[in-house]
Formats: structure tokens, sequence, C-alpha cells
């Protein structure tokens, strides 16, 4: 492992994360490609590109910044699944993982974040 945010266990959350949004919208139908399927899974992907981007940095302040925009990342794929229930995309139990997911992951990235004060 090359850099320091591969060992991170909350960056490998995100990356794992994404890929099983991934995996759910696929059932969204076509013409959401563009809409809300393409936002969901740029969020999602934008986790593990926060932290990895932050981890890089020079400084802890920076690295704070970005990891803030983790957790907003988080916030949006919350309000992605709230879309796709309306919509009937997911069932509740979907909605129910993976706004459990999304909320562990929320709380460890404020966690690593607030531990760097």
């Amino acid at each position: 492992m090359a850099f320091k945010f591969e060992k991170l266990e909350v960056w490998k959350m995100g990356v794992a994360y994404a890929n099983e949004v991934h995996l759910l919208t696929r059932k969204f139908p076509k013409e959401e490609m563009f809409s809300l399927t393409s936002q969901f899974k740029r969020a999602a992907d934008s986790i593990s590109l926060n932290i990895s981007e932050g981890a890089t940095g020079n400084t802890t302040p920076e690295f704070k910044r970005f990891l803030v925009m983790s957790s907003r990342s988080c916030a949006e794929c919350i309000t992605c699944l709230y879309h796709a229930i309306a919509r009937k995309y997911i069932d509740q139990r979907e909605f129910d993982e993976y706004y459990r997911r999304t909320e562990v992951l929320y709380m460890r990235i404020n966690k690593l974040k607030n531990s760097l004060e």
C-alpha cells in the first residue's frame, strides 16, 4: 500500500459503499440514467474520493476540509434514497439498509475528522 488513505477503514467502507450503490442503481429506470442514478452514483463515489484526496494533502486542516466534503456526500446519498423510495425504485428494506450504512459511514467520517483536532 503506497498511500496512507489505503489503510483507513473509513476509506475502504466508502469504496465498498460506492460499489453497492452502483449495483442498487442498476434497477432504476433508464429514464433516471442521467439524473437520480448519476447523482446517486457520483455522490457515493465522492465519499471515498474526498477521503483519499484529503489524506494526500500536506496539512491537517486540508484533510479535515475534505472529510467535511465527504460527509456532505453522505447527506446527498441520504436524499437520493428518499427520492428512490418515493419513486418506488427501492423498497423499504433497501431504504433502511442503505440509510443505516450511509449513517454509519457518516459517523465514521466525522469521528475521524474529530480525532484530527
